[in-house]
């Protein structure tokens, strides 16, 4: 990279206008000192977050030439190499050299790539006025790939595909209220309806069905070929590939490694366990799959039962596998548990002494009371009805906990004196 090629791209961005956008309902809280790390899957907004924290800058008066932007995977900055980060530094206060002394705002697209990034991100906390962002696609951002020089030096914000809430606002509906009629009521279920067949990735809304398939399967193969094999350096992409297609037919399910290797074996896939074992955790890595292990104190118990396995987007699902209606309650479940992660609810599921499974064990971030919910579709099935309502009386009763839950697509009743349904509509309303 030269300083020429450095500067015509800070001259770009800066003509450039910040696109319009959906405002995510996030918040970036910025302390002195520390670097914000933006996470996410490829494609779920971090870039487009990071613009809106920009409008965000420029409406509280800052000038757009206090703010830098760089998009490493840009490939007019390749090859770029630990040395040429002072570079960014000598181009940028030559231009604006009495910006020295006031703050200024760094934004770094996917850092992460480049040798020595944490090395720098620390210097620049260190000696420079710089509010800095840096964005990734890789949850070790957030611990192994953190090197010790910036350890308690950042804070991090994860970005998610749409929420309810906000696809709604893109495509400019009416959130629910407290109160919602007949006609409310009816425009929310179809709405969430939509929701979950087409998903929540910013670039594929009001895209004709077919092409929002097909980019969407493009979305997997980048993160496949880009943060899984390319950074790992996997040669077995044949057993990566087996694996993540049988997490992404079967979600909301316990995905047993052991029982993976024993079936690939027998289908000839060659692989081993530890193969297995280290594939799901770079795919969980890179955001594409969410694993949620079984409550318990033991951590015995907790390593020996297979955890459930979770897609990122609903949609996705739909454009990777070719789902029949049954497999609507597994649908409605993920969307439940990616509601629960975009408020930082990592839940796990409860088994109770008789082996029936309840799906989601969380504590309330505001009441740290600790909270039991089912999910399906519909509690119209008899047989679903007894498995679900079962389930969570005595799981309620093992665990000494007061009230349950069971959300639905649309029904709203109390099947019991402990239990409530909330039609998902509703639940998912609130982030």
């Amino acid at each position: 990279m030269t300083p020429e090629v450095l500067s015509n791209l800070i001259d770009e961005f800066h003509e450039r206008p910040i696109p319009i956008l959906t405002p995510r309902r996030v918040n970036i809280k910025r302390l002195s000192g520390k670097a914000n790390v933006v996470i996410g899957m490829r494609r779920a907004g971090k870039t487009w977050f990071c613009y809106q924290t920009m409008q965000e800058l420029l409406a509280k008066g800052i000038a757009k030439e206090r703010i830098l932007y760089l998009n490493f995977e840009d490939d007019r900055l390749l090859p770029f190499v630990t040395a040429d980060f002072q570079m960014i530094l000598d181009v940028y206060f030559r231009k604006f050299p009495a910006h020295k002394d006031m703050t200024c705002y760094f934004y770094f697209d996917e850092m992460q790539r480049i040798p020595g990034w944490d090395h720098f991100v620390r210097r620049l906390l260190d000696t420079e006025n710089i509010a800095l962002i840096v964005t990734g696609s890789s949850s070790k951002l957030l611990s192994t790939e953190i090197a010790s020089s910036i350890r308690g030096r950042s804070m991090s914000t994860e970005i998610f595909p749409f929420s309810f809430t906000e696809y709604l606002a893109h495509h400019q509906q009416t959130p629910a209220g407290e109160r919602v009629g007949s006609k409310g009521r009816a425009a929310l279920e179809h709405a969430l309806e939509s929701f979950i067949a087409e998903g929540g990735f910013p670039e594929v809304q009001s895209v004709e069905e077919s092409t929002r398939m097909e980019i969407l399967r493009d979305y997997i193969d980048v993160v496949l070929l880009r943060d899984v094999i390319e950074r790992y350096r996997i040669g077995n992409v044949a057993a990566l590939r087996a694996l993540l297609n049988q997490a992404l037919r079967a979600p909301t399910t316990r995905l047993s490694v052991n029982r993976i290797y024993k079936t690939f074996r027998s289908q000839g896939i060659a692989c081993t366990k530890n193969d297995l074992y280290d594939f799901l955790n770079h795919l969980t890595e890179a955001y594409l799959l969410y694993t949620v292990p079984i409550y318990s104190r033991s951590e015995r118990i907790r390593q020996v039962n297979p955890a459930k396995v979770y897609a990122i987007d609903t949609g996705l699902l739909e454009a990777v596998t070719l789902r029949q209606g049954d497999d609507r309650g597994a649908l409605l479940e993920n969307l439940i548990f990616l509601h629960l992660r975009r408020q930082n609810i990592h839940p796990s599921y409860y088994v109770t002494q008789t082996g029936r499974e309840v799906d989601f064990v969380y504590r309330d971030p505001k009441s740290k009371e600790l909270c039991l919910l089912q999910v399906c579709w519909t509690l119209r099935d008899p047989q679903t009805r007894l498995r679900k309502v079962t389930a969570l009386e005595e799981a309620l009763k093992e665990l000494r906990i007061k009230n349950g839950s069971i959300v639905t697509f649309a029904e709203a009743e109390t099947p019991g004196s402990q239990l409530r349904t909330i039609p998902a509509w509703r639940f998912v309303s609130h982030d």
